[in-house]
């Protein structure tokens, strides 16, 4: 869901607030992959037979890459909300995340919003 769509269904607060969970279950799926990988590595380093070193090097290398993964979508995600919410700030009273949507460009990364304490309007850039 873009920035505007967001926006306009859920309001500014529950918009940032679902970014940011949606970042930190992938910070969770990155530390359960952690878990996975030195698992993984625990049992690779009891030689059984080279069936069994093969699934473990593959369980390494999936769990490592989605752990790459989940790591990198959590960055994303956290830094693009918290990109959103500094500019959430009304340029002439000061007041946060009290707007309403007046506009939203074909692609939904920029957003015109107007204060409701003052009626000023800028643009978010997502």
């Amino acid at each position: 869901m873009g920035l505007s769509d967001g926006i306009r269904k859920h309001g500014f607060r529950k918009w940032y607030e679902r970014q940011l969970l949606r970042s930190h279950a992938h910070m969770a799926l990155t530390f359960i992959c952690m878990i996975g990988v030195l698992g993984a590595f625990e049992a690779a380093s009891k030689y059984r037979g080279w069936l069994d070193q093969a699934i473990d090097v593959s369980a390494v290398l999936l769990c490592g890459g989605t752990g790459l993964w989940a790591l990198r979508r959590y960055l994303y995600l956290l830094m693009h909300a918290e990109n959103v919410a500094n500019q959430a700030d009304c340029p002439s009273c000061g007041t946060y995340a009290r707007f309403q949507l007046v506009h939203a460009d074909a692609h939904g990364d920029r957003a015109l919003v107007c204060c409701r304490q003052c009626g000023h309007q800028w643009t978010i850039e997502a």
